[in-house]
């Protein structure tokens, strides 16, 4: 256990002006409450309030926070009461123990609803003083590096909360080195097969390439002595459970990881950075894409860097980080930058955020009388979520989490903008209203008087503000049209079980699922808010299972006028599985379309033809066309073998026709029948897994757009 007088010696390194006597006595008082108490490993307990101390001594915070680490669980764990810690210690010092007793109370790992009235409670602990979860982030992060004391069902439960809760909101308030270590930690509990197998390619990778690091951070070195600039620089390999998330994402192996290195480099002034930014593009050549420039245009916790990504001749990636030193104090502590000291006084960073203004910043779209679930669910995607920065035509910035599209970016600016949007230029040009914002775009919202929110919107918008209000502006709306919708659905899912879906049996289905009414369980399944399985299994749970009887190709799609015909738009050929769209054609019903079908933006502004349509869920036959395009190896018996593969995964195939012959491989277009979209993507990872098999894709044939179409 580190002694009162090392404590003492890590805060006096940042702040000479501590007040050695209050720290001393908190010392002594937290050992005196905790005597006699032992953690899971046999340690004396006060060994883990003395090392939470020693974490946020890192971080340079000031003595009422280190005070408050000391003694974070005397008023939960021992006979000590909230005023004797004030009369000792300072109301400040009661306050900020009690927010960090009331949130170690939180069941976070809760059931939803649950999980949704913890956050609003963690969010409003926060907003009274923002250093409480300081001191609750590195109380886990102890916790995390000690955990294999616990029950191994325990260290489950433990890793499962750090990884949806603790790391991501520690790399919201900008600490990231937290958020690394959280994470890895939390995988080393949760997959330790795929953490060690990382860990020994990464060593056998050492092992056949050298050190790579030294290597690269001195040619760095000598690229910035040519043009005179003084600065530090730093690389690492980045942490398993980086790389880990990089292959999940990228469906990569590790082989195939170019960027398992990052380089940081600390300069003297913000023009040096710029200046480095040149040197190192005139060295290595950037990777397209890869550039972030968050010192023009900052993070709202603070943070302030350049990104990029360089390779060098043999093509291996490696991510560069830009920054002054102020910038990287701010990176390194996030929004406790603004409680930090420097030799004895507050430090006076340009770049601190103030705690007050970034917690209302995050939590100002989270009205206090929306559904605990919309709450939550809008929580979550801004957490999760890096940012993007567009412009709007008069030139102010629109800050948006990643992959935000035109429609979250109308409602960002105001929600009537956004509930009358029909269309959106990017950079001038028209756009899909799914397009994925990038930095630096200028966005122009088209909007059309009359206009109300599509229930298509919902599958198109990523923040948590879009989707609420669309969800608020259905509800309000058009709730008879969703009634209508919910009912068609309810009937087809009954039907499916050989039921049908009385007025009993949805007053049933709705009670069992806590809502008011029949009514509002109908508006809640068609505004996709349910699913037609949720009702079914709510009546009759034994046959909710929609194995079995495959489902006719005249019902397969659920939402059209009754007689009406549908057929599927040969451009982008829907499977079952996918988010889909109708349009109507006067005489020739409804041609369905994948929702991010690029011919769909001939419609945008037609929203009266646009038709919401779902697939009926359950067993759809294997009559659905689909297109593949793919590249294989010319040699004797590879297209049979194909051919072979593709029978055995139960596809038909329809119809096969080549675009390029070479002498050293084909590429063809094979058309094979499919069940659904499930089907797809196991036959592609199948073929795609073959050696002799090049590339592999969907085909999508935007020349075969039905001709009606503008």
């Amino acid at each position: 256990m580190i002694a009162a007088e090392d404590l003492i010696a890590l805060v006096r390194n940042y702040n000479p002006k501590t007040n050695e006597k209050r720290l001393t006595e908190a010392y002594d008082f937290g050992n005196q409450m905790h005597e006699g108490q032992t953690r899971h490993s046999g340690e004396p307990y006060f060994t883990h309030p003395v090392a939470v101390a020693a974490i946020l001594t890192e971080q340079r915070l000031d003595d009422a926070t280190i005070v408050t680490a000391l003694l974070h669980d005397t008023i939960e764990d021992t006979k000590a009461s909230y005023g004797q810690v004030s009369e000792l210690f300072g109301e400040e010092v009661a306050m900020l123990v009690d927010g960090v007793t009331k949130l170690t109370n939180l069941q976070l790992s809760s059931r939803e609803t649950k999980q949704a009235e913890n956050f609003r409670k963690l969010f409003m602990a926060m907003s009274k003083d923002l250093r409480v979860i300081l001191v609750k982030l590195a109380d886990r992060l102890h916790n995390m590096r000690t955990i294999k004391a616990m029950r191994p069902d325990k260290q489950v439960v433990k890793a499962r909360e750090t990884m949806d809760i603790y790391a991501p909101l520690a790399g919201r308030m900008g600490m990231q080195w937290m958020r690394e270590e959280l994470e890895d930690l939390a995988f080393r509990v949760l997959n330790p097969e795929g953490r060690q197998s990382i860990i020994r390619r990464f060593i056998t990778l050492q092992r056949e390439t050298g050190d790579v690091i030294h290597r690269i951070t001195g040619d760095m070195r000598h690229e910035l002595d040519k043009v005179d600039i003084e600065a530090e620089v730093f690389g690492r390999a980045k942490k398993p459970y980086s790389i880990w998330r990089k292959m999940q994402e990228k469906d990569q192996g590790f082989s195939r990881l170019s960027d398992i290195y990052g380089f940081r480099i600390i300069t003297q002034s913000e023009e040096d950075c710029y200046r480095t930014l040149g040197a190192i593009h005139q060295r290595w050549r950037a990777v397209p894409g890869r550039f972030k420039d968050y010192i023009s245009q900052p993070k709202s916790n603070g943070y302030r860097s350049i990104h990029t990504t360089v390779s060098g001749r043999d093509g291996k990636r490696v991510e560069v980080q830009i920054r002054t030193r102020q910038m990287h104090d701010v990176a390194e502590t996030g929004v406790a930058a603004h409680w930090s000291y420097r030799d004895g006084v507050r430090t006076q960073n340009p770049f601190a955020v103030d705690p007050a203004k970034w917690i209302a910043n995050l939590t100002e779209q989270f009205d206090s009388e929306e559904d605990h679930e919309d709450f939550l669910e809008a929580v979550k995607l801004e957490m999760y979520s890096d940012q993007v920065f567009c412009f709007t035509p008069t030139g102010d910035v629109v800050k948006l989490p990643r992959g935000a599209t035109p429609i979250d970016y109308g409602y960002a600016i105001h929600t009537r903008i956004g509930h009358a949007c029909v269309g959106a230029k990017v950079d001038g040009i028209r756009v899909p209203l799914w397009t994925r914002l990038k930095n630096g775009q200028s966005v122009e919202i088209i909007t059309a008087e009359g206009q109300t929110p599509q229930v298509s919107w919902l599958d198109i918008a990523t923040t948590g503000k879009a989707r609420t209000a669309i969800r608020r502006a259905l509800r309000d709306v058009d709730k008879g049209r969703f009634i209508k919708l919910g009912h068609e659905l309810a009937r087809f899912a009954f039907e499916h079980v050989g039921r049908k879906a009385t007025d009993k049996a949805l007053d049933t289905a709705a009670k069992a699922l806590r809502l008011k009414d029949r009514h509002e369980l109908l508006a809640n399944l068609g505004s996709a808010e349910l699913t037609a399985n949720d009702v079914v299994q709510a009546v009759y749970p034994d046959l909710a299972d929609t194995e079995g009887e495959q489902i006719p190709l005249r019902r397969a799609v659920v939402g059209l006028e009754p007689g009406q015909s549908f057929e599927r738009a040969p451009c982008c050929q829907p499977l079952p599985g996918e988010r889909i769209v109708g349009i109507t054609y006067r005489g020739r019903g409804v041609v369905v379309h994948a929702m991010d079908c690029a011919a769909m933006t001939a419609f945008d502004d037609q929203p009266d033809r646009w038709v919401d349509l779902h697939w009926h869920s359950g067993n759809h036959p294997a009559v659905y066309s689909t297109t593949l395009d793919v590249t294989i190896g010319n040699d004797a018996g590879v297209l049979g073998r194909i051919c072979t593969l593709i029978g055995e995964h139960k596809a038909n195939i329809s119809d096969l026709k080549f675009l390029d012959r070479k002498p050293d491989f084909f590429r063809l277009l094979i058309n094979v029948e499919l069940r659904d979209l499930e089907q797809l993507h196991s036959l592609m990872l199948m073929l795609e897994a073959e050696s002799d098999v090049a590339t592999i894709e969907r085909h999508r044939n935007q020349n075969a757009a039905d001709p009606d179409a503008s």
